[in-house]
């Protein structure tokens, strides 16, 4: 095995498959949570979508196969269920604050909108449909996510 150890190895610390997602998960999202930079609060509209579309598009190029598995299976779990809930979460609350100067004037309705078609555009499916079914190369998906962010998040903070 590509791990160093055997499939029965494997199999003699982890009771099944689903077992075994489970684990492989919450470590695979502690290292994402661990590795990810934290957002950029200081500095302007335009360099703060850039760092969060090359950190979404850097965890998508990494982890998406293993997300989409994830998602595919968490109706086995409810441990499952639970680390994706939260790790969801963790991405909006990352993104509001991120963006907290172009969000924090708007009303709480359009806000939560905005995040909600901020968490959509970059998901994993998005990231995905953009580099498998469209064709499009790491750039080029970047770059349509820089441009999509631009265009949704307002340009300054309302008075």
């Amino acid at each position: 095995m590509r791990a160093g150890c055997s499939v029965r190895s494997v199999f003699e610390r982890f009771p099944d498959l689903l077992n075994l997602q489970v684990v492989a998960t919450g470590h695979a999202m502690d290292q994402v949570v661990a590795l990810a930079p934290p957002p950029l609060l200081d500095a302007d509209r335009n360099a703060r979508i850039n760092h969060q579309v090359e950190m979404r598009a850097n965890l998508c190029e990494i982890w998406g196969r293993l997300w989409r598995s994830l998602l595919a299976n968490r109706g086995d779990s409810d441990e499952l269920r639970q680390k994706i809930s939260k790790f969801q979460e963790l991405r909006l609350s990352r993104m509001e604050i991120a963006f907290r100067p172009e969000l924090e004037k708007l009303p709480n309705d359009e806000r939560r909108q905005i995040l909600v078609a901020l968490a959509l555009l970059t998901d994993v499916s998005s990231w995905q449909f953009m580099r498998e079914f469209l064709g499009l190369s790491v750039d080029e998906a970047r770059a349509a996510w820089v441009g999509s962010l631009q265009r949704l998040l307002p340009s300054t903070p309302p008075a």
